[in-house]
């Protein structure tokens, strides 16, 4: 990863990602022998080695997922990179939640891989996946999660039909209740709604119970 290095990699690690970098095909390289690397953003412009060689290279990690960044996405570049091993090719300026999305969707591809496993999730519920990163909505698509989200969605849907009090979510997000504005609480609620609206077209279940706080309340 070197384009935009100083905002790509905060912006995923804001979603959970764990993200080393790497200047150089050479530097990248070795990153992906030595290092535990599950999945590689590649710039086309990484400095040292064509771009399609670079990613021929990296496609000889079966379990590696690839994503491809490139500032002239054409029809011709987009199904070059797709034939030498992209798993996905986004143009620049990526949108951060549209890269994690995608990245969480590889992701849980590459570790089912790994393992040998068949995708066998059960349909019809919300689940929270890479260790609570991604919301998967009832139809099997992804929503990317900041920490706050998770946090949020996670303490609600473990006491899933039972009303959390504004403060008991609080506390879950920070030690320092008194100093956290109110405010905050309803921008995090606002944004997963939002955000479940547009990745599935449906109504996330996360109810608000009038002066208390909330409920994630999926069943009827």
């Amino acid at each position: 990863m070197r384009h935009h290095e100083s905002i790509i990699g905060p912006g995923l690690e804001f979603f959970g990602f764990e993200v080393i970098g790497a200047v150089s095909a050479a530097e990248l390289h070795r990153r992906v022998r030595s290092s535990h690397v599950d999945m590689v953003v590649l710039d086309v412009g990484v400095p040292g080695e064509n771009a399609m060689d670079v990613l021929g290279a990296l496609r000889n990690h079966a379990a590696l997922g690839i994503v491809v960044i490139m500032e002239s996405a054409t029809e011709r570049n987009h199904l070059a990179a797709l034939s030498r091993g992209a798993d996905a090719v986004l143009k620049q300026p990526v949108d951060m939640e549209v890269l994690a999305a995608t990245l969480h969707s590889i992701g849980r591809r590459v570790v089912m891989q790994r393992h040998d496993m068949v995708a066998a999730r059960p349909s019809g519920y919300w689940q929270l996946d890479t260790e609570g990163w991604c919301l998967i909505t009832p139809s099997g698509k992804s929503v990317p999660l900041t920490a706050p989200e998770r946090c949020i969605l996670r303490t609600l849907m473990e006491r899933s039909d039972q009303p959390l009090s504004r403060d008991h979510l609080v506390g879950a997000l920070t030690d320092a209740v008194s100093e956290f504005d109110p405010g905050r609480m309803e921008i995090v609620v606002h944004r997963l709604r939002r955000k479940a609206r547009v990745a599935a077209g449906v109504t996330l279940p996360l109810a608000t119970v009038r002066g208390y706080g909330y409920v994630f309340q999926e069943t009827t």
